[in-house]
């Protein structure tokens, strides 16, 4: 079949999870960490587990701070992150695209 090519999808991104952050921070630039855990319903392990796995790849950064003694965590989205969610959204267009113009 011409056109079906699974490498550019980004296995890193390709996680439900992985993918609900990187699509909320495409459009919130940055998150808080109780913000995201709640929008995705994640637990905070399962959570802290994809968001090692990104910043492990620079696509996020992680700023941990305190206010009023209580932690905060922010999660940014890098531009290299940035990059990589747009190949990644490129990639799965043209891999829909293609299956969609076989099945013509």
């Amino acid at each position: 079949m011409d056109g079906f090519d699974l490498e550019g999808i980004d296995e890193v991104i390709h996680g439900r999870m992985r993918l609900g952050i990187m699509a909320f921070l495409s459009t919130a630039e940055t998150a808080e960490f109780t913000t995201l855990r709640a929008r995705l319903g994640a637990t905070d392990g399962n959570l802290s587990v994809h968001l090692r796995k990104l910043e492990d790849a620079g696509y996020v950064r992680l700023d941990k701070s305190f206010v009023a003694r209580k932690p905060l965590t922010r999660v940014v989205m890098t531009d290299e992150g940035r990059g990589a969610y747009e190949r990644y959204l490129g990639a799965l267009s043209e891999l829909v695209g293609g299956l969609n113009g076989a099945a013509a």
